[in-house]
C-alpha cells in the first residue's frame, strides 16, 4: 500500500491557495471554524430544507444544516459526507473533537461536509429534550422488568408530548435520513457524493448503499453496524471477551491480576443481584444523593466504557474493587458520568432512530436464547430491545433489516478489540455488497480513525481510487493494567 502521508502533507501546504479560491455558495454563509484543540479555519455554514415525514403530503418543512470545509485541491472529487455516530451525534460537534485534522487532511479529495442528521445539531429545529413524569427510583433496588416497564411508558409518554409540539416522530427514522442525503446532494448539484461513516453512521451508510447506491461515489465505514443490528448478540459479546483475555493473557502482570475476567463480572453480578448497594454520591452543592447500585448499573457502565480497549484498565480495577466490597471508583464514576436524577428522559432523534431500525423476530428470539452467554447481558444497548413493546408505528419492517445490496466501493475498518460492533457482526454488516474492501486492525476498539497513520494512509489511497486490498494493520494494546483512578 502507498504512504500516503506526505502527499496529504503537500497538498495541505498548498491549502491557503485554494482556500483563497474559495468561496461561499448560494445559501452558505462563511463562519470561523473553531476546533477543540487547533487554530480556527475558514468554513462556510449553509442548510436546506426537506419534508419532516415524506409519506405526509402536509408534513412541516425542517432545516437540515453542514459546515463545508472546502477542498484543498484544484481537481476536487464528489463532496464528502460525514455521518456521525450514535445515533445522536453531530458532524459538527465530531469536527471539533480528536478528528479535526482528519476532517482537513480529507480535504485534499473534495469538500469534506460535517451533515448534522436530522434531529441533531444544526438540523436539531427546536426539537425539546422530553422530560417525563415516570420516575426512576434511584434510591431503592427495581427488577430489571421493572426498569424496561418505567421505561417503555416514558417514551410513550414522550412521544405524544413530541406530538402535542407538532413534531412527528414517524420522520425520524434511517429510511428518512437516507433521503436527506439524497436531497443535500441535489441540494450540492453533484451527480454523486461520498459517505464517510462511523459507528450508527454505517447504520446509514448501509442504508444508503441499499436505497440509492447510483447516487454514491465511495463510502468509507468504520465500526459497522449492521441493518439488523440495532441489538448485538449476546454470543458474539461473549466472543469478545474471549479476544479481551487473550489479548490481556500477552502481558504477564496483567494475566496475573485478572486471569478470568468473565468470572470476575459474574462474581461481582451476582454479588449485586443477592445485596444491591446503597451508595452516597457527593453532589455539587455540598451534598449527597442515594443511589441503590444494582447489577445492570455496572452491566451499561461497562458495555458503554469498553468501547475502546483504553478504558479496559479502568473497567478491571473497578470491577476488582467491587470484588472486595469496595466503591471507591464506582463512586466516582456515576458522580462524573451518570444521572441520577429521579425523572426519565428522552431526546426525540435517538430514541425514534434505535426504535424504527429494531429487530427481526428471529434475531430477538436468538438474543434471548443467548443472554446467558454475556455479561453484559441484556443492557449493551439498553433501552433497546426493551423500547420493543411500544412505538410500533415507528418500525421499518425487516424489508429494511434483512436486504441489502449494493455496487459502490466501501472501505470497511474494523477493530478486533470493539465491544460494541464485534469482529463477526461487521463482516454479516456488508454481506449482500459487492465491492467491499476490509482493513482489520488488532487490538483498535471502536473509535479507531486517528490511532495510526497507516489508517489514515488506508482512507486517503482508497478516496484516489488506488488499489486497497483486504489487509491486517497491528497496533500495541495498552497496558491493561493502567487506569485513571489509580487503585
Amino acid at each position: 500500500m502507498k504512504n500516503l502521508l506526505m502527499a496529504g502533507m503537500a497538498l495541505l501546504v498548498s491549502a491557503p491557495l485554494a482556500l483563497a479560491q474559495a468561496a461561499p455558495r448560494p445559501g452558505e454563509v462563511e463562519i470561523e471554524f473553531t476546533p477543540g484543540n487547533g487554530d480556527p479555519v475558514t468554513a462556510y455554514q449553509g442548510s436546506f430544507q426537506v419534508p419532516e415525514y415524506r409519506a405526509d403530503p402536509d408534513s412541516r418543512m425542517i432545516e437540515l444544516g453542514y459546515v463545508r470545509f472546502p477542498a484543498t485541491t484544484d481537481d476536487p472529487g464528489s463532496p464528502i459526507i460525514y455521518l456521525a455516530g450514535g445515533p445522536g451525534g453531530t458532524g459538527t460537534g465530531t469536527a471539533r473533537g480528536r478528528r479535526f485534522s482528519l476532517f482537513m487532511d480529507m480535504r485534499q479529495h473534495g469538500d469534506v461536509y460535517t451533515f448534522d442528521q436530522r434531529g441533531t445539531g444544526l438540523s436539531e429545529n427546536d426539537i425539546p429534550v422530553c422530560v417525563s413524569s415516570v420516575t426512576d427510583t434511584v434510591a431503592q433496588e427495581v427488577s430489571d422488568a421493572e426498569w424496561a416497564v418505567s421505561r417503555q411508558q416514558a417514551a410513550v409518554e414522550c412521544a405524544a408530548f413530541w406530538a402535542d409540539q407538532g413534531i412527528d416522530l414517524r420522520g425520524y427514522t434511517t429510511m428518512e435520513s437516507v433521503h436527506d442525503l439524497s436531497d443535500l446532494r441535489r441540494h450540492l448539484g453533484a451527480d454523486r457524493i461520498s459517505l464517510w461513516g462511523i459507528s450508527y453512521g454505517s447504520h446509514l451508510a448501509l442504508a444508503a448503499l441499499n436505497t440509492i447506491d447510483a447516487e454514491l461515489d465511495r463510502v468509507i465505514i468504520a465500526s459497522a453496524e449492521g441493518l439488523d443490528q440495532t441489538v448485538k448478540l449476546p454470543s458474539r459479546t461473549a466472543s469478545y471477551f474471549q479476544r479481551l483475555q487473550d489479548a490481556i493473557n500477552a502481558q504477564p502482570a496483567a494475566a496475573a491480576a485478572y486471569p478470568d475476567v468473565v468470572g470476575l463480572m459474574r462474581r461481582v453480578h451476582d454479588r449485586l443481584d443477592e445485596a444491591p448497594v446503597l451508595l452516597d454520591i457527593p453532589q455539587d452543592d455540598g451534598t449527597t444523593r442515594a443511589f441503590m447500585l444494582q447489577r445492570r448499573d455496572v452491566q451499561a457502565l461497562a458495555g458503554g466504557a469498553l468501547a475502546d480497549p483504553t478504558n479496559v484498565g479502568l473497567v478491571l480495577a473497578l470491577y476488582s474493587e467491587l470484588d472486595r466490597g469496595e466503591y471507591v471508583i464506582m463512586t466516582a464514576l456515576i458522580q462524573r458520568f451518570m444521572d441520577i436524577r429521579e425523572t426519565i428522559d428522552f431526546r426525540a432523534m435517538p430514541l425514534a432512530m434505535d426504535r424504527a431500525s429494531g429487530i427481526t423476530e428471529e434475531r430477538l428470539a436468538l438474543f434471548n436464547a443467548q443472554l446467558p452467554q454475556s455479561p453484559i447481558g441484556a443492557f449493551l444497548n439498553a433501552p433497546m430491545p426493551q423500547l420493543l413493546p411500544v412505538l410500533t408505528e415507528l418500525d421499518l419492517g425487516d424489508d429494511f433489516r434483512t436486504q441489502l445490496s449494493g455496487e459502490t466501493p466501501v472501505l470497511l475498518l474494523t477493530g478486533t478489540l470493539d465491544s460494541r460492533t464485534y469482529i463477526e457482526g461487521q463482516a454479516e454488516a456488508v454481506q449482500g455488497l459487492s465491492d467491499v474492501t476490509q482493513i482489520t486492525i488488532h487490538n483498535a476498539g471502536h473509535n479507531l480513525f486517528m490511532l495510526s497513520p497507516d489508517i489514515q494512509n488506508a482512507m486517503h489511497a482508497f478516496m484516489q481510487d488506488e488499489a486497497v486490498a483486504d489487509s491486517d494493520i497491528w497496533l500495541d494494546a495498552p497496558d491493561f493494567l493502567a487506569n485513571p483512578f489509580g487503585r
